[in-house]
């Protein structure tokens, strides 16, 4: 399971010597483990890399228990360095020789299916849950007094009032008032833990409404929809429910970024598009947020001085003056230094207009 430690120890190392990053999609439509070794060693079986490869080839044979629908694994041989990463979602079966392991689509997958909380509630309760990446990580619940409702009556059904019905119903809302107060206080406790990026809510309209109106302002920003589920479902159940509308909320986020980006180049002020003008903003440290095309790759130039990045051929870099030396995927090095210097990556999947500017772009910080 991939954490943010886990990406960030990958993206701090940068050894001297060359890293190998596989992934392999075991989806069941691919075929059966066997069917998976032999697509593995083809895609090992031209690579420089030997002592990597019997590596690799060591731990698919021994020691991977074959779960999850993908693996992610990054081995240097020489820097005795070695780490694997089953996931539960798909990834499509890449290899890559770079001077660092290959985050690209780990970023992908953790920045679109990653930290998820999932409050189903009723006017006594709530099942609360925490998917990570496609799984279940946790789940809790909480569970409040019992809301009580009688049959309409007549005066005498309470004593001292006219009528029963107003002052059972002031009760019962009481109640219910009270069990989403304490649900509310309990399901934020647990987001915070957990650590949570985005809430969903499902349950009826009126107790969806009724829970996200009491959450705190900062919390209710993170709300990316509700949904109708009765509170007996499954949580494979409200996992599917969560990735479809998650999906839904993520293509207008992504539209949302991307139309944010251009429109900040074309009033040359607060973003970038396009590659070049993208990599010098990387380089001065600008970029907030960076918008890359999913599957965009580009070969470029890497300055062994001051680090610059270029897809232009330069005699030496217009920095420091430093000699450059041949990349074959730019767009990896500019989302590695990107996460490094703090900024936020974003997998462009849905929307076409990041695609017809330059399939890559970025909102700056200043």
């Amino acid at each position: 399971m991939l954490s943010e430690s886990d990406l960030r120890e990958l993206l701090e190392f940068s050894p001297d010597k060359p890293v190998l990053s596989i992934y392999l999609n075991r989806l069941p439509s691919e075929g059966n483990a066997d069917a998976h070794k032999l697509r593995l060693r083809n895609m090992l079986k031209d690579l420089p890399l030997r002592q990597d490869v019997a590596v690799i080839e060591r731990f698919f044979d021994h020691e991977y228990d074959w779960s999850g629908r993908s693996i992610a694994v990054f081995s240097c041989a020489a820097k005795g360095f070695f780490r694997t990463y089953p996931q539960a979602i798909s990834i499509p079966d890449q290899v890559y020789v770079s001077d660092r392991p290959v985050v690209n689509p780990l970023v992908d997958i953790l920045d679109a299916f990653g930290g998820y909380g999932v409050a189903l509630v009723d006017k006594q309760g709530a099942r609360l849950f925490f998917f990570h990446i496609g799984e279940l990580r946790e789940q809790e619940g909480v569970l409040g007094e019992e809301v009580r409702h009688t049959k309409r009556g007549g005066a005498s059904a309470l004593p001292g009032r006219r009528g029963g019905m107003a002052g059972q119903t002031h009760y019962a809302d009481e109640v219910v008032e009270r069990n989403m107060k304490e649900t509310v206080d309990f399901a934020i406790r647990f987001f915070e833990e957990n650590h949570v990026r985005r809430i969903l809510i499902g349950g009826t309209e009126e107790n969806s409404a009724l829970f996200r109106g009491l959450l705190p302002k900062a919390w209710q920003s993170l709300v990316v929809g509700t949904f109708a589920m009765g509170m007996t479902a499954s949580h494979i159940e409200v996992l599917n429910k969560t990735m479809q509308i998650g999906a839904e909320a993520e293509a207008q986020r992504e539209a949302h970024l991307v139309e944010a980006a251009i429109t900040a180049a074309a009033k040359g002020s607060g973003g970038t598009i396009g590659i070049d003008a993208t990599l010098t903003a990387i380089h001065h440290r600008q970029i907030q947020t960076l918008l890359v095309t999913e599957g965009y790759h580009m070969p470029g130039y890497h300055c062994k001085g001051c680090g610059y990045l270029t897809t232009i051929e330069l005699d030496a870099c217009p920095f420091c003056s430093s000699a450059f030396e041949i990349l074959p995927d730019a767009v990896e090095h500019a989302v590695t230094d990107t996460l490094k210097n703090g900024g936020v990556v974003e997998v462009i999947h849905y929307d076409t207009a990041l695609v017809q500017a330059g399939k890559i772009g970025a909102i700056l910080r200043y």
